[in-house]
């Protein structure tokens, strides 16, 4: 399937956004990205799979010809195009791999990878898509990460934490903190208007973020309205608002993660924080608050690297 100078396409491909790569890898050498390309999520499409991807990728297909397409997220899932197995954790994600499903799609070979799943101690069962692959990625930048313990927040609409041994995913939690910011500031009495991510406010935020991690009970449902009452009563702007309201679902979601009887936050040199900018800089404040130092790493590099992964096993099982 791959040579040693090889293009490629890597796709992630969730249920909001495509994110599409044309890549270019080399033996023992970092992937290099050509282009980028977007489109939408497999909730979202208004034709079909097929033709979703092949628009998206139709320019690189006319200069490079049948490039190997490789996928990951929710379109291997029940609500995808192929649905592809959950691997059971404790598991390594480089066995991930092996266990892709492999289609023709006009000539070019495409690959969907399988997620993740696993029980908790409380029996509740939880699973991923996509996010295995920038655990991949993450395990392959630094040497370190394939040993001891580590805790990793990968934010997002469902956000996952994920405890690492020795390069394994023994088990993993996920929280709803994204969707719910979606659905609470565009759906509910709660804000009235949009405000773009340039405009946040650190100070509502942290504000937002101190009232759940304060809180010596739960007080989540009430603190959700006071995003509406300090609108009516304290001069919150809607900036203000919406920047609050993401600090009480991001302070609520560290709290449960620093009350985890799954792992042991004081006993972690650091948690490991892998996600776009913006939402690294939040959980990391929310964190740091707790007195939890961190380590920031872009979601996209870590994903490309895992997809690295996947080129480098290929060509060292060809040479071998």
């Amino acid at each position: 399937m791959f040579t040693e100078h090889q293009h490629f396409i890597a796709v992630d491909w969730g249920t909001s956004h495509l994110r599409a790569y044309l890549c270019l890898a080399e033996a023992n050498k970092p992937l290099t990205v050509l282009e980028q390309g977007n489109n939408v999520g497999v909730k979202k499409i208004t034709t079909d799979f097929q033709t979703t991807l092949m628009d998206s990728v139709a320019p690189w297909a006319t200069h490079f010809g049948k490039l190997p397409i490789l996928m990951i997220g929710q379109i291997g899932s029940s609500i995808g195009w192929k649905e592809t197995q959950y691997l059971a954790c404790p598991i390594s994600p480089t066995e991930v791999i092996s266990a892709g499903t492999r289609f023709n799609c006009l000539g070019h070979q495409v690959t969907i990878y399988p997620g993740l799943r696993c029980q908790l101690h409380n029996h509740l069962h939880d699973s991923m898509r996509g996010e295995e692959f920038h655990l991949l990625g993450w395990l392959a930048m630094a040497p370190q990460h394939l040993h001891g313990r580590h805790l990793v927040c990968l934010p997002g609409t469902h956000t996952k934490w994920v405890l690492i041994e020795d390069g394994k995913v023994v088990l993993f939690k996920t929280a709803l903190t994204g969707e719910l910011y979606d659905l609470l500031s565009s759906n509910s009495v709660l804000i009235q208007e949009k405000v773009s991510d340039l405009e946040f406010d650190f100070d509502a935020f942290i504000q937002g973020a101190d009232f759940s991690l304060s809180s010596a009970t739960d007080n989540f449902a009430h603190g959700l309205f006071s995003v509406r009452s300090k609108q009516l009563f304290e001069g919150y702007t809607t900036k203000q608002a919406h920047a609050y309201l993401s600090g009480l679902l991001i302070g609520g979601d560290v709290r449960a993660a620093k009350y985890a009887t799954e792992w042991q936050l004081t006993q972690l040199s650091s948690v490991a924080i892998i996600g776009p900018p913006h939402l690294n800089k939040c959980f990391a404040k929310a964190l740091n608050f707790c007195n939890i130092n961190t380590t920031l790493w872009d979601v996209t590099e870590a994903t490309l690297a895992g997809f690295n992964v996947v080129y480098q096993q290929a060509i060292k099982a060809n040479n071998d």
